[in-house]
């Protein structure tokens, strides 16, 4: 058996003087509706979608581990661009949907994107009384579009990144291999304005 020794007494004490020591100082609660949260500019809302760049490849459906992506796209055959070239075809979004009553907002199908489509969005407030209607069809997720931020931008000192410099490069090869057109240069007359 464990003896005690003396009352519980100065432990309660310590608790009640570390209480009224908090009581009196300012709190940093944030009462939400009524203030707005201070977030950060990137921080993760809602995923947008940029349909323009969509190709349907179904990357992010397929990568997404909570399956809350759905996509349904056809083949369409499009004409050659050449006269006797043969026509080919290319997949068109009829239905992207993403149920974010599903979503763990990992952002597994915004990294594996290899065109751009999807974006974070910082927007938060989208609740809704039906959990059928946080299924956002393409047209809900095209207007969370116009909330995502710009990039932030690229540091003036860092390196050019390869693309650019080898798109560069090519294009200086180009101009200096372009021959001079012929015939005389057109001058500007003397004295200015004629």
């Amino acid at each position: 058996m464990v003896s005690r020794k003396g009352s519980g007494l100065p432990g309660i004490l310590k608790g009640l003087v570390t209480t009224a020591r908090t009581a009196f100082r300012p709190t940093h609660t944030a009462e939400y509706p009524d203030v707005a949260p201070d977030l950060p500019p990137r921080s993760r809302g809602v995923i947008a979608l940029l349909e323009e760049n969509c190709t349907s490849c179904m990357l992010c459906a397929r990568e997404c581990p909570d399956w809350c992506i759905y996509i349904d796209s056809h083949k369409e055959e499009v004409p050659p661009t050449t006269p006797g070239g043969r026509p080919r075809q290319r997949n068109v979004l009829d239905r992207f949907a993403i149920d974010f009553s599903l979503c763990m907002y990992c952002g597994i199908c915004i990294e594996v994107c290899p065109f751009d489509a999807l974006f974070w969005s910082p927007e938060f407030e989208y609740a809704e009384t039906d959990i059928h209607e946080l299924t956002h069809e393409r047209d809900k997720l095209r207007e969370w579009m116009w909330t995502v931020p710009a990039p932030p931008a690229l540091d003036p000192a860092a390196e050019e990144p390869k693309e650019i410099a080898a798109a560069r490069k090519s294009a200086e090869k180009l101009a200096a291999a372009r021959p001079e057109p012929a015939g005389p240069r057109p001058t500007e007359p003397e004295g200015g304005d004629a």
